[in-house]
């Protein structure tokens, strides 16, 4: 593209233009020289490059910048601003095809960091046409196929304020009856499609829809398909701006930027699947608790509000030979399907040992330790077991021991038939599961009063960032007490509410056992 050059005098006459000049603008010598700048482009007036210009000859300092120019040009253009005597000498040259090269680069970068920024699929549909409005159009709104096959509107944004909600309503209305011609039909089909205003208007069969986008001024749209790995996912349409503007819908862009929208909505699609089947398998590895003539049990699983920390927390509660029942809590090291994999062959492998040997929680604990050496577990684990039994004399006197051992886990919170906190006599800190399988496990022993109350948990109920544990460890003992008195059920309820308000960091286990009066 040629260098031009024009120059005016104090009174914005033009005095000279060079032949490049005369190629840039397209008008010769004879219609430019001796003819007032602002006349002959009028756009200069009450633009950001008429400011400048006048700020240059005001001031006496060059200015060198880029600007868009609309009518007749609608391209970008460098633009040095001389002084020269009196008045003004402008170098210029069009830059738009590097300008464009530059804006797409920096579009396909941001649109690439906003997408790996999060795996949460409403997130991401509601990030994606504000990233490309107005760079890729004056409005873009996008369409989604859902598992059943059905298109649907689920993100849009106008780059003018008071059309969004004008925008939003139509995409409300529009896909319902859309025949396989419209423009958004067929790119979910796979094509990329233009289409100017009446063609879009000619395809809309809902009149609410046609409305609205007469509304909307009846832009022309470009649009793309958005691929996934095997089939077309969705689509992107792009609204064309108004003649005068700089959103101008470039397809080669839109075409990359769709590609990795597709690929990014995917990713999230794949990773909820894959997410909702780990969550599945560890729920139905967490059956319901076997029933006890000691009282009621119940029992919690709150996954974690990060789709990504699914873990191998569990709990269980079974009777043993003799009549004793054994609740257990436990909590895999990890935070993945491995882990959950993991948690599965523990609790099986627990369950065994503790119902073939009869075995107290120290023994039970022992013996699993070695089953997972013998067998090749490779995992860390920290579980605690505490087994309720009574004599027929301890049934008839209210009483019922309680004998538990941890392995690395939280002790019992236990409370009195009042609902008041019990305190347990000292226990030593065992080793995890997994570290030695030689380890001596030890065990204690309280005797507790009919209505008592034993919770197990695992650390997602009381572990937060930037909170000390033995901070958490108070607070839920505060609330347990607090508590005391409610149905066993809602004492289960309110303490995930309260504690991690339904959305834990971590997955949380909780198994409780309310002895009978």
């Amino acid at each position: 593209m040629p260098l031009g050059f024009i120059a005016v005098d104090r009174d914005w006459r033009i005095t000279y233009v060079n032949a490049g000049g005369e190629a840039v603008v397209g008008r010769t010598w004879d219609e430019l020289v001796g003819a007032c700048f602002w006349a002959s482009f009028p756009a200069n007036r009450d633009s950001e490059a008429g400011r400048v210009y006048r700020e240059v000859v005001a001031t006496g300092h060059a200015r060198t910048f880029e600007v868009y120019y609309p009518e007749p040009f609608h391209g970008w253009f460098e633009v040095s601003a001389v002084p020269l005597g009196a008045g003004l000498a402008m170098y210029f040259s069009e830059v738009t095809a590097r300008r464009t090269a530059q804006d797409r680069l920096a579009l396909l970068a941001r649109v690439g960091a906003e997408l790996t920024g999060t795996l949460d699929l409403p997130e991401a549909v509601r990030r994606i046409p504000r990233l490309v409005v107005p760079e890729l159009g004056e409005a873009c709104l996008l369409t989604v196929v859902d598992d059943d096959g059905r298109p649907r509107d689920l993100g849009s944004w106008h780059g003018d304020p008071a059309r969004r909600d004008l925008l939003t309503r139509y995409a409300g209305v529009r896909l319902p009856g859309m025949p396989s011609a419209a423009p958004v039909m067929r790119a979910l089909a796979g094509e990329t499609v233009t289409a100017d205003g009446d063609a879009v208007l000619a395809a809309i069969e809902d009149e609410e829809a046609a409305r609205l986008y007469r509304e909307l001024g009846a832009p022309a749209v470009l649009a793309v398909p958005l691929p996934g790995r095997d089939r077309v996912i969705g689509a992107l349409t792009f609204l064309a701006g108004n003649p005068g503007s700089a959103a101008r819908v470039d397809p080669l862009t839109a075409r990359e930027v769709a590609g990795r929208v597709g690929l990014a909505l995917d990713n999230v699609r794949l990773f909820a699947r894959q997410t909702q089947l780990t969550e599945a398998l560890q729920r139905s590895l967490l059956t319901d608790p076997r029933g006890s003539g000691l009282g009621a049990i119940e029992v919690r699983y709150t996954p974690a509000a990060e789709a990504a920390r699914v873990g191998g927390d569990w709990y269980d509660a079974f009777p043993q030979p003799g009549g004793a029942t054994t609740l257990v809590i436990g909590d895999v090291v990890g935070h993945d399907t491995a882990a959950a994999a993991a948690m599965g062959q523990l609790r099986s492998l627990l369950r065994g040992v503790a119902a073939y040997s009869g075995a107290g929680p120290a023994e039970v604990l022992r013996g699993l330790d070695e089953a997972m050496a013998t067998l090749g577990v490779d995992t860390y684990a920290t579980v605690a077991v505490a087994r309720f039994e009574r004599t027929p004399e301890e049934a008839a006197a209210g009483r019922t021991r309680m004998c538990w051992a941890s392995a690395g886990h939280f002790p019992p919170l236990v409370l009195d038939p009042h609902g008041r906190p019990v305190v347990l006599p000292a226990h030593p800190g065992d080793l995890l599961l997994g570290v030695d399988p030689s380890s001596v496990r030890v065990e204690s022993t309280l005797v507790l009063e009919a209505g008592s109350t034993v919770l197990l948990f695992t650390d997602g109920l009381v572990e937060r960032r930037g909170l000390d544990l033995d901070a958490g460890l108070a607070r839920l003992a505060a609330v347990v007490a607090e508590l005391g008195g409610r149905p066993l059920d809602e004492l289960c309820d309110e303490v995930i509410e309260r504690l991690v308000h339904g959305h834990p960091e971590d997955d949380v286990a909780l198994v409780a056992l309310r002895l009978d009066r």
